[in-house]
């Protein structure tokens, strides 16, 4: 038998955007321990913004389970939040909400500042502005990405890989200081199980480096000329992928369409500062679609028209502070009002 050390992660109660919070326990185990062998565990819900004072106990429930190759021993373990019962999901519980469907599959693409001293990485000192936007994106070289953010993401995407989370890609984004990660799993509610994950390592990374991430999804303010944040959802059913076709693809957009201020109440907050209508977005209160238009509400990929209208789509609203779980839900809701016969 081995001593290790389950570190339990979970969501809390503030709004409009959760935090994470961790707490670890030691277990003993003959071997690294299945999602099934892991105990439910309490926490006090009145420091968190879940419960009050007088009766202040909520639960976890593990969900999701990943090696952390960071310890000797470690466990990282994604929690549900639950009620005292072990069995009511806390109002807070988002990941409840998302339809159980083992045939949808969801591509999320975050995007994130690096932050020191109150500023992205790389600025100058002062409050001033860095060379405009141009050679960022993709880019290769001190002056354009710094000294540490490329040992920031490459070991975060090496944990990542480590842990068995499906991280897909990096990249350096269009403004200075900002990068992307991308994650994909198949199931409803195994992408964003490991993106928040995948949130978690890269937050926990960044404390040896007195660097903070900034997910806010326009951190430098909506009138100056630098890119926000979003995090694109990729989706698919089995039906999408399988059926498809030009009139139900139609007929999925107008649901969209219909939808469109329910999905934007979940995909993040202060969205208005970033759906304008500038910097590849689409305005907030408009709905659009187009082939390879990083500029609509959703963007049809070419392969996705090519194959008879059978694939996956681009939902380009999410911006980098939603909460994944709700995304996923709400995209699905949406979804299952549109006929498939």
């Amino acid at each position: 038998m081995a001593k290790y050390k389950l570190e339990y992660i979970w969501l809390d109660g503030y709004e409009p955007v959760a935090n994470l919070r961790g707490k670890t326990q030691i277990k003993e185990y003959a071997s690294f321990p299945k999602l099934e062998e892991l105990p439910m565990w309490g926490f006090d819900g009145s420091s968190t913004r879940q419960a009050e004072g007088r009766s202040s106990d909520c639960m976890l429930k593990p969900v999701a389970v990943f090696p952390d190759t960071t310890k000797k021993n470690g466990v990282l373990v994604m929690c549900e939040v639950m009620m005292p019962d072990m069995k009511t999901p806390h109002p807070s519980n988002a990941r409840a909400t998302v339809l159980d469907d083992p045939g949808a599959w969801f591509g999320f693409e975050q995007e994130y500042f690096l932050y020191k001293d109150g500023a992205p990485l790389g600025f100058p000192p002062g409050g001033n502005f860095p060379p405009p936007q141009g050679e960022y994106y993709t880019g290769v070289g001190y002056k354009n990405v710094g000294d540490i953010a490329r040992e920031i993401v490459d070991t975060h995407l090496d944990l990542c890989l480590d842990a068995g989370i499906n991280h897909e890609g990096i990249n350096a984004e269009v403004a200075k200081g900002q990068w992307e990660f991308q994650i994909f799993g198949k199931g409803s509610k195994s992408a964003a199980d490991q993106m928040w994950m995948a949130r978690y390592i890269l937050m926990r990374l960044c404390e040896k480096y007195e660097v903070d991430i900034v997910w806010h999804c326009k951190p430098l303010g909506k009138d100056v000329d630098w890119n926000g944040s979003g995090m694109h959802s990729n989706f698919s059913t089995t039906h999408m992928r399988e059926v498809g076709g030009k009139e139900y693809f139609e007929a999925l957009m107008a649901a969209f369409d219909k939808y469109k201020n329910e999905h934007i109440a979940v995909y993040g907050p202060d969205n208005h500062l970033r759906l304008t209508g500038l910097h590849e977005t689409q305005s907030i209160d408009k709905f659009n679609y187009g082939i390879a238009n990083r500029g609509a509400s959703v963007r049809v990929p070419h392969s996705f028209v090519n194959n008879g209208y059978k694939g996956y789509l681009e939902d380009r609203r999410p911006n980098s502070q939603g909460d994944p779980y709700k995304i996923a839900s709400r995209i699905l809701q949406t979804i299952a009002t549109v006929p498939t016969k």
